[in-house]
């Protein structure tokens, strides 16, 4: 797992575009990836007319929702947003009663039925996930950006120390 992220890790760094495009595409992949299994999937409908709205890097935000979904985060903070969902929308939810779904429901004209019963369900869940989103979101933008840099400087550094090193004539 680690050299998964390694690698997505050095692929992120060596993208043409800048350091605020990379960083803002990061941020965009990784704080949508908290809202994935709380809307069943249906933000990826949107996830790229987000990422370029903004003007953010596509193949930076695959990888911010890469790395989102390795870290198991939606999983582990499933508690702390039904919390703090709660705390934002204190009042009740009517849970629509429904039986399970089959196949042939999702292809019948009751989707959006389903889709309904889905998402009121899980209200809660899904304002908390949102805020926590925007939160790793801008925490993800700002490690991001200072690594980028970090890393550019050190091949800057690298590339003009080999410059300057002479060549050794035998």
């Amino acid at each position: 797992m680690w050299r998964i992220l390694k690698f997505q890790y050095y692929k992120l760094l060596r993208s043409p575009e800048g350091a605020k495009k990379v960083s803002l595409g990061f941020a965009i992949g990784f704080g949508l990836e908290m809202l994935v299994i709380y809307t069943a999937s249906l933000v990826y409908v949107i996830f790229y007319p987000i990422v370029r709205l903004a003007k953010g890097s596509f193949p930076a935000a695959v990888i911010g929702n890469i790395i989102g979904k390795i870290s198991f985060l939606p999983v582990f903070l499933f508690p702390l947003a039904y919390t703090l969902g709660k705390m934002i929308y204190p009042f009740h939810v009517q849970k629509i009663h429904h039986e399970p779904f089959t196949i042939s429901d999702l292809f019948s004209s009751h989707i959006f039925t389903i889709l309904k019963s889905l998402l009121q369900s899980e209200v809660y869940v899904l304002i908390g996930m949102t805020i926590l989103g925007v939160v790793f979101g801008l925490i993800s933008y700002f490690v991001v950006h200072y690594l980028y840099e970090k890393n550019r400087k050190l091949r800057l550094k690298k590339r003009k120390k080999r410059v300057r090193e002479p060549l050794v004539q035998l």
